[in-house]
């Protein structure tokens, strides 16, 4: 079962995330591999995400543990506290998903 994993950056970082923010979606883009859908949140006056959201297709916990701590948002202090949960398909494509 995939996990989901969503973060909000801290407090203050938005200059920071800017400089850093190449080097994540380089990070992110070498392991689309292993990610269903991954996006920004963005807050309801800007257009530049100040969080995000992953579902990555691992059955293992530490596996998706081990992908947001080597993130490089994480790694540089952009966000500190991040949830984890795993996933399962309910509504997908506008439908409904047989059980």
């Amino acid at each position: 079962m995939p996990y989901v994993i969503m973060f909000t950056d801290d407090p203050g970082v938005l200059e920071k995330k800017k400089a850093i923010r190449p080097v994540h979606i380089d990070y992110v883009t070498k392991n689309a591999h292993r990610i269903i859908a991954s996006g920004g949140l963005f807050p309801d006056d800007d257009d530049f995400p100040n969080g995000g959201l992953i579902l990555l297709d691992t059955e293992l916990r530490q596996e998706a543990v081990d992908y947001i701590e080597k993130d490089p948002f994480f790694l540089n202090g952009i966000f500190s506290k991040y949830t984890l949960n795993r996933w399962r398909k309910f509504i997908f494509d506008h439908k409904r998903i047989p059980a």
